[in-house]
């Protein structure tokens, strides 16, 4: 990448997502950070990077910024998404793009009169394993991809070791979380992988864990698309044995990708093939995700790149937020 590196980039909230972002930052070399939060509190991570803080807009007006990543809870993601476009910010903002639909429409009729980027954080889509996958399924390697299965379950109490869950963005209705909008990357990487856009959905959502949360601990999805392939998809904050896998079948073999291994597994009828990333981190996601980010702003940009992106977030906000 030649972006200047000196250039002014904003990151909007310091909780563990936004400390990430500001540690990547500085691993790519960009030295002019400044964090824009609420509060001036003291940093829990990163208290050898220098940064700037600014804690309002009209801070913001002066710096003269270039990029955003907005990794505040999810309730501010849209109107800060909005108010950096407006001043001409492109923007990386971290998923889900919303808790609600308010605010999505005047989202994107800004960005059809802007030559603004805007990227929602779905970093899963940079795994190598979903590469491959995608490319199995470009290629037609096993023929048709017919349906798609999906698991992500992870007792939220265990995420934050540092802090009370019960304070989290994710347990609390007020600042958009659930399991549905916070687990939504394997919502995502079905819409994506499907490469088609919905045709039928069905949500239900489950509230019956002990969790003290006053959102759902558990949601699941049917999907079909307009091309066909179904999907069908479970998220949950309740199951304290961890579980997370994504399985493809296509017409003549099946692909399952368990995440927590990193292991991708082909079975077809003659047997079975296994690939470890034995030296993974998942750190990386985010850094290619960043650098995909800049290289898009330098190489050009179409403004249907942003559309699609602020159009899919719109599907997978509808369907995470009905009231089951």
């Amino acid at each position: 990448m030649n972006l200047n590196l000196r250039k002014v980039i904003v990151v909007f909230g310091a909780g563990s997502i936004g400390e990430r972002h500001i540690r990547n930052l500085w691993k790519l070399g960009y030295e002019n950070i400044y964090v824009f939060r609420q509060r001036n509190l003291p940093f829990r991570d990163i208290a050898d990077i220098p940064v700037n803080v600014i804690t309002t807009f009209e801070e913001l007006d002066r710096i003269n910024a270039f990029a955003a990543i907005i990794a505040s809870p999810t309730s501010q993601h849209i109107q800060q998404t909005i108010q950096c476009v407006k001043r001409g910010i492109h923007v990386l903002v971290e998923k889900p793009l919303s808790h609600t639909l308010e605010g999505i429409e005047l989202l994107e009729n800004e960005l059809k009169n802007s030559s603004i980027y805007v990227h929602v954080g779905y970093m899963n889509r940079f795994h190598p394993h979903i590469k491959t996958i995608q490319n199995v399924i470009k290629e037609k390697s096993f023929g048709n991809l017919i349906s798609i299965h999906s698991k992500w379950a992870e007792y939220l109490p265990d995420w934050h070791p540092w802090e009370d869950y019960r304070d989290s963005y994710a347990s609390r209705k007020d600042l958009g979380g659930g399991a549905a909008l916070t687990l939504s990357h394997d919502i995502d990487l079905a819409c994506y992988l499907a490469n088609s856009d919905i045709s039928i959905y069905h949500t239900v959502k489950n509230r019956l864990s002990n969790l003290e949360i006053n959102v759902e601990a558990g949601a699941d999805f049917l999907v079909k698309f307009n091309n066909g392939i179904t999907a069908n998809i479970h998220l949950n904050f309740y199951e304290k044995v961890k579980e997370r896998f994504l399985k493809l079948v296509f017409d003549n073999a099946s692909v399952q990708f368990d995440f927590f291994t990193s292991m991708l597994s082909i079975k077809t009828p003659e047997g079975i093939s296994q690939e470890v990333l034995e030296s993974f981190d998942r750190n990386d996601l985010f850094i290619d995700q960043s650098k995909y980010f800049f290289q898009k702003i330098q190489d050009g940009f179409k403004p249907d790149d942003s559309i699609r992106q602020i159009r899919d977030s719109y599907q997978i906000i509808k369907m995470c937020s009905n009231e089951q």
